[in-house]
């Protein structure tokens, strides 16, 4: 038994049935606790099982993505933008990926819409981050626009690299 009750229970849940969804609730709490790999395992696992529930690739993009898998990471997160192109924790995970990286100046360089679009607040990584953690408060979210134009950018700039 863990101290955490939440992942006990959730736990029991998915050792009693290995085909039920609450995996991805199970590796979100091992994932908020700092356990990635753990987080990691659970969430392949039941991906294998489930594979298009789109939270559980976010939790498994994000777990990767502390693990330093930002290759692994981005391949989970864009594969639910494929998918949802409005998910923003997938959006929000790969804003602090290219962060992480030092991408962003690198893309608002090679991208001429991003250099020319008027903006009312800085357009840094950590503005732009918070712009997305703003939306899923609920709050208004003036540079929604820019943050999907930065979306396309990205996904428009890894389309012509591979």
């Amino acid at each position: 038994m863990s101290e955490n009750p939440r992942i006990d229970e959730l736990r029991r849940r998915v050792d009693k049935d290995p085909s039920s969804i609450a995996f991805a609730q199970l590796a979100e709490e091992y994932r908020r606790i700092g356990d990635y790999i753990q987080a990691v395992k659970i969430c392949r696992d039941g991906l294998g099982r489930h594979p298009g529930y789109l939270s559980a690739q976010v939790t498994l993009g994000r777990a990767l993505m502390e693990l330093k898998n930002f290759d692994g990471a981005r391949t989970e997160l864009e594969a639910v933008l494929k998918v949802a192109p409005d998910n923003l924790a997938a959006i929000r995970a790969l804003a602090e990926i290219h962060q992480q990286t030092g991408e962003i100046a690198e893309i608002v360089k090679a991208v001429p819409v991003l250099r020319e679009a008027p903006v009312a607040k800085p357009a840094t990584p950590a503005a732009l981050v918070e712009d997305v953690a703003a939306a899923e408060r609920g709050e208004d979210d003036p540079a929604l626009e820019q943050l999907e134009q930065w979306l396309a950018a990205i996904v428009s700039d890894r389309t012509q690299h591979r």
